[in-house]
């Protein structure tokens, strides 16, 4: 089964100086949105304040290439895990615009999260859409001057909040609090401001234009749709031809229910008419919806004139849209659903599993392989051992098979959450073995298991013993 590209209006032209103000609404669309900035929002500011056994739960330890994760600690080494999140990501992306277009855009993307913020700001600083228009047309006032001094100094608390909390995923934010503004270091201040600025400039002014001419999102989201993919769409054959008024008795019978009414545009955060079809510039956020379903409401016509709809459900095909479960079942989003599925249990598995203990072997490079008295062999090795946990580690060191190679001393450590250290062993095969495997290069094992710990399962790092002649 072949699925065409879905065709995308481009982005309809409007004189670059206008600027868009958007029209307050309410309904079940602007309540999720709401709903989203407030989750999104409450983990992102707040999860660098929770605590973890002492520490910060959730820190990002450049300098000391430490990654704290609540109970887990993650090196360098371990950024495969950010790899794999990256791909269930760009999965779930997927996934969610082949079954329901562009939510990501319209409802947890940070630039629509935070315009949403700033316009909410804006909404109370300088009231609602057509006071903001007279506003925008009158001469400069001292109330006109107090209200824009206002907007933008709230505007610039909140980019500095959401700078300082950005930074403080990557110096531990109670100290960072405490050293702001004089004691800042010269990075800490320098992205406190730089993405101050981003957020300030993006989600003040630059606002729909990020996702008009910089996001690259709404210019392939074509290729990801079918024809049953659910998009905020207008229902032309309800709603044409278009009415000039509200008056139900008045209108001619044969007209749409449409009433020309361009709230749908006055509310859209990007300024199109989702009655032009689906474009490039419509980011799924469902304002229009809750727009028109007021309108509907008023001239008492059945809502849904703009709704969440199908290609095939707009152009007649309802009865093959079917129910929920063959809206689902169609080949694209069962490889991608699968694909998704696959990759979160294998990126889970893999974290779930890590080793708490990470272990390093180097040989010595200088001295291969050392004859001792008695014609004893020994080999020296450097074990980097890492706690990858947040509880202190008793190790002890082995060396496997023990029968022909032993560690001269027997080697235990001792390692604190989150501490790396390096131990250097010495191992030693007697002189009646040497004897008869002079010259050869035996294959053995580091082992590390937990004394507190027995039944844990112990880490193993292959090495090799060179027999000296």
């Amino acid at each position: 089964m072949t699925h065409r590209t879905i065709p995308i209006v481009p982005v309809s032209g409007r004189p670059a100086a206008d600027k868009i103000q958007v029209r307050s609404i309410s309904g079940l669309f602007t309540r999720w949105r709401w709903a989203m900035v407030w989750i999104t929002q409450l983990v992102y500011y707040g999860l660098p304040w929770l605590s973890w056994n002492g520490r910060q739960a959730v820190l990002f330890d450049l300098e000391a290439s430490r990654f704290f994760l609540f109970g887990a600690v993650l090196y360098p080494q371990d950024l495969i895990y950010l790899a794999g999140l990256l791909v269930i990501s760009a999965l779930l992306l997927f996934f969610a615009t082949t079954v329901a277009g562009r939510v990501w855009c319209g409802f947890a993307c940070p630039q629509t999260v935070y315009t949403e913020l700033f316009q909410w700001i804006e909404h109370r600083t300088e009231g609602d859409r057509q006071a903001r228009l007279r506003l925008d047309r009158s001469p400069w006032t001292a109330e006109k001057i107090a209200r824009r001094s206002g907007k933008h100094l709230a505007w610039g608390l909140l980019a500095l909040w959401t700078g300082f909390t950005l930074v403080g995923y990557f110096t531990p934010i109670r100290e960072l609090a405490l050293a702001v503004p004089y004691q800042l270091g010269p990075w800490e201040g320098f992205w406190i401001g730089f993405y101050s600025l981003a957020t300030y400039g993006n989600a003040g002014y630059l606002r729909e234009s990020v996702c008009l001419h910089m996001c690259p999102y709404g210019r392939f989201q074509g290729s990801l749709m079918d024809q049953r993919t659910l998009n905020v769409a207008y229902d032309h054959h309800r709603g044409e031809p278009r009415r000039a008024g509200a008056d139900r008795d008045s209108r001619d019978k044969s007209a749409g229910h449409c009433i020309d009414c361009t709230l749908c545009v006055q509310v859209c955060p990007t300024g199109i008419d989702i009655r032009q079809g689906l474009q490039a510039a419509c980011i799924g956020c469902g304002l229009c919806i809750d727009a028109c379903n007021q309108v509907m409401d008023k001239i008492e016509a059945p809502r849904g004139l703009i709704r969440m709809a199908s290609l095939m459900e707009l152009g007649g095909g309802a009865s093959a849209q079917g129910t929920s479960f063959k809206r689902f079942w169609r080949p694209r989003v069962v490889v991608y659903g699968t694909l998704l599925l696959i990759a979160i249990c294998a990126v889970a598995t893999a974290f779930v599993t890590r080793p708490e203990v990470r272990l390093n072997v180097l040989r010595d490079r200088n001295i291969m392989a050392r004859m001792v008295e008695h014609g004893a062999v020994e080999n020296v090795y450097t074990l980097q051992l890492m706690n990858a946990s947040d509880r202190v580690q008793s190790l002890n060191v082995m060396i496997e098979p023990n029968s022909d190679v032993s560690l001269l001393h027997r080697s235990t450590v001792v390692l604190q959450p989150a501490q790396a250290t390096n131990l250097t062993v010495t191992a030693r095969m007697p002189n009646a073995m040497a004897a008869t495997k002079a010259g050869e290069i035996l294959n053995i094992h580091f082992n590390v298991t937990d004394i507190d710990h027995p039944s844990a399962k112990p880490v193993r790092e292959p090495s090799t013993f060179i027999v000296s002649r």
